[in-house]
């Protein structure tokens, strides 16, 4: 049982250490508001998600106040736009205006995204699938809220290659259309391979279809609180340094547990799960990187790195779940480089590089986070990117993400500016080499074999 002393023993932790529920999302299923006419399907939309969430805002800021808590978003999150338009979108500006409707809900409730502008094309692509993808860079240009992604690849089915060699180009694409704003618009866009149905963090959620009607979600934060925790042990073994991150990440859960169960209880919706994933921000001392650097590493990248991310990775969750009897989402540790200062200034120091990214993919929480690249990139070279980091979820059986931004303009060496959560970004070096020949093959890449093990 939960109770008021508990979060009083997180007083320092808020308030010196940067500890904050990063989310309360509340997700919406809308396959009720399918329609072969897209004006109702469109206002079916519209009217679900206010009703529904009128009061998400409220009741978030309510907690906050009451229990000390900072509650950093309030989002929602939909079910996946490619099933709900399957009836009557028929153009890409029938799922842009669908977008646009999504953006006036999210507006009209006061949230600060909404995501499930998504397609799940493992195995292949429907036309209305196939449209909703190509609408994507209208879509984000203009949509202020809207998030997206497309699940392309899972362990079961393989990797749709087709969808791989079309979201190259679209990526491209949403970079040129948002080029005045550092092309913004691919920062609210994700490729996913084994996507979660119950991921609360954006650009990357959407309701699942294995969701009840309507559900809360949270994700919690802490990198800072983990940091503060590891300095008092710093000279210590590799058995109390584990110890001392499952004992914080426990603490960490239970205020998130805390807040779901109010805001499930106040708004009479219920109860999904919790993220417990440690997700940084721009604030200097909420950074992975610095957990990498307080653990004995010099800067992060360096020879040691993919280890000591397994290390948190695994302690934050067995840590976890001990703190709540629902987890799911993502759950680990996040590496995007934009949203990170300590992971800008490993990259700038030349310790971080893109590669070394990817290798650290394999036993992180997501994947190749909020990474911008130069804007004279290949369309062919993102796809590229995008097929090495789903082979990686693929054949680990885990979740991975790509979240690249090609900003028009820039090369290596300049800085992205995106502003808010989102951070600034340095611009990364990406391998010149070609594999358009590679990607150009379409079809799909089959599933692994799941036997014979060994």
């Amino acid at each position: 049982m939960i109770n008021i002393k508990e979060v009083i023993e997180t007083n320092t932790m808020i308030q010196e250490m940067n500890l904050d529920v990063r989310t309360i999302t509340l997700g919406i299923n809308l396959l009720d508001c399918m329609s072969d006419d897209i004006t109702k399907l469109c206002d079916n939309i519209y009217h679900k998600i206010v009703m529904t969430a009128k009061d998400l805002v409220k009741v978030g800021n309510e907690i906050e106040r009451e229990y000390g808590i900072p509650i950093v978003n309030k989002r929602i999150s939909v079910t996946p736009i490619g099933l709900i338009g399957a009836s009557s979108c028929k153009t890409i500006d029938d799922f842009v205006c669908i977008a646009k409707t999504l953006d006036l809900a999210a507006n009209k409730v006061g949230v600060n995204f909404i995501g499930g502008f998504s397609a799940i094309v493992s195995k292949g692509m429907t036309k209305c699938e196939e449209l909703l993808i190509r609408s994507l860079p209208i879509a984000l240009k203009e949509t202020k809220c809207v998030c997206a992604s497309v699940n392309v690849g899972s362990t079961k089915t393989g990797i749709d290659m087709d969808a791989i060699k079309l979201l190259g180009e679209i990526i491209h694409q949403t970079a040129e259309e948002t080029k005045d704003f550092d092309s913004i618009g691919c920062a609210k866009l994700v490729v996913f391979c084994n996507a979660p149905d119950d991921n609360p963090f954006m650009a990357g959620a959407f309701h699942g279809i294995s969701e009840p009607d309507s559900v809360i979600n949270v994700g919690v934060s802490g990198p800072g609180v983990v940091k503060r925790a590891l300095e008092e042990v710093k000279d210590a073994d590799f058995e109390v340094l584990c110890e001392t991150i499952k004992k914080t990440a426990f603490k960490i859960t239970r205020v998130g547990q805390l807040v779901a169960k109010e805001a499930s209880k106040r708004l009479n919706i219920p109860f999904g799960i919790i993220d417990l994933s440690l997700a940084p921000t721009p604030t200097v001392g909420d950074s992975i990187a610095e957990i990498f650097e307080t653990m004995g590493l010099e800067k992060a990248g360096a020879p040691g790195t993919t280890a000591a991310l397994a290390l948190l990775n695994d302690q934050v969750k067995k840590g976890g779940v001990m703190a709540s009897s629902y987890v799911g989402g993502l759950s680990g540790a996040f590496i995007p480089v934009s949203e990170d200062q300590g992971m800008i200034d490993a990259v700038n120091l030349q310790a971080l590089t893109l590669e070394k990214l990817e290798a650290m993919t394999c036993v992180c929480s997501v994947g190749l986070d909020m990474i911008a690249i130069p804007g004279d990139t290949k369309p062919s070279t993102i796809s590229g990117i995008i097929a090495d980091e789903m082979a990686i979820g693929m054949i680990n059986q885990k979740t991975t993400a790509v979240r690249l931004i090609p900003v028009i303009g820039k090369k290596v060496g300049d800085v992205a500016e995106f502003g808010g959560l989102l951070g600034h970004a340095p611009i990364m070096s990406v391998n010149k080499f070609s594999c358009e020949s590679f990607i150009k093959r379409g079809g799909r890449i089959p599933a692994p074999i799941h036997s014979f093990k060994n």
